[in-house]
């Protein structure tokens, strides 16, 4: 079992930054491939970003690459997600999420656990 508090959102301005926590209890965190999900009210929690258990492996949407980093500390039990040159159609609930298995994904039935989520607002 692994409980996952996200934390980092808030209120930023276009072309800023923000660096979203997701701290993990448990003693086999470093066992799970992580991944950040984002929903926006009416529509589907779609996949950000994800990295496997060591975070040497990576992988992005398409709309985040080059502005969005997902790294994580295993001695922390804690995935980030650092966002900068923010845009207003980033806004949305952004949540964490892990999976064990045999590598990361992009797909959100694969993850078995998440967090509460954390808002992040983009005015412009």
């Amino acid at each position: 079992q692994v409980q996952l508090v996200e934390s980092g959102g808030g209120l930023v301005q276009a072309g800023g930054s923000l660096r979203l926590s997701c701290a993990a209890s448990g003693r086999t965190f470093s066992s799970y491939h992580m991944g950040w999900f984002r929903q926006v009210p009416g529509k589907e929690r779609e996949f950000v970003a994800t990295c496997n258990w060591s975070g040497g492996s990576t992988y992005y949407a398409d709309s985040v690459e080059g502005r969005f980093t997902i790294s994580r500390d295993n001695a922390k039990n804690t995935v980030y997600l650092q966002m900068n040159s923010l845009k207003p159609e980033d806004t949305a609930v952004y949540y964490c999420a892990a999976r064990s298995g045999l590598t990361r994904a992009t797909i959100r039935a694969l993850y078995d656990y998440w967090g509460q989520g954390t808002q992040v607002t983009v005015s412009s």
